[in-house]
């Protein structure tokens, strides 16, 4: 069986100034990579609001697994990276929306900062395709 690597683009200028992917499929794994906040104009969503801001990384996140061949369902992992830790329940409210069904291994974890100081939360999603649901 061959491994095809495949990489997904979100269009961020930091991509290819830091030199990541979005996300990255090699064949049923599909790893996205820390998804911030960012509108499609380039700035922040939601400003302090871990809520919104949580729901915009996972539509970021979605969409890289979209385009990866892969779709919520396919998600076995998933990290919520947050600078307040006791924020954690609006953020887990966001998660919960989407994956209340599919119950992904999560965890969630306080960091110091982002690259952006106006970042709260940073997602990260790991899927494998063709699983067997039991």
């Amino acid at each position: 069986m061959e491994h095809v690597r495949r990489i997904v683009s979100s269009g961020s200028p930091l991509e290819p100034q830091i030199g990541f992917s979005r996300a990255v499929r090699s064949g049923q794994y599909v790893v996205v990579a820390g998804t911030a906040p960012i509108g499609d104009d380039g700035s922040t969503v939601g400003p302090g609001d871990v809520y919104a801001q949580t729901v915009r990384c996972l539509d970021i996140a979605e969409r890289a697994l979209r385009e990866a061949g892969a779709s919520l369902d396919d998600v076995v992992r998933t990290r919520l990276l947050l600078t307040d830790v006791t924020q954690w329940k609006e953020a887990a409210r966001a998660h919960g929306e989407r994956f209340a069904a599919i119950r992904p291994a999560c965890t969630v974890v306080e960091v110091s900062r982002f690259i952006d100081p106006a970042w709260l939360v940073e997602v990260e999603v790991d899927a494998v395709l063709g699983q067997e649901t039991g």
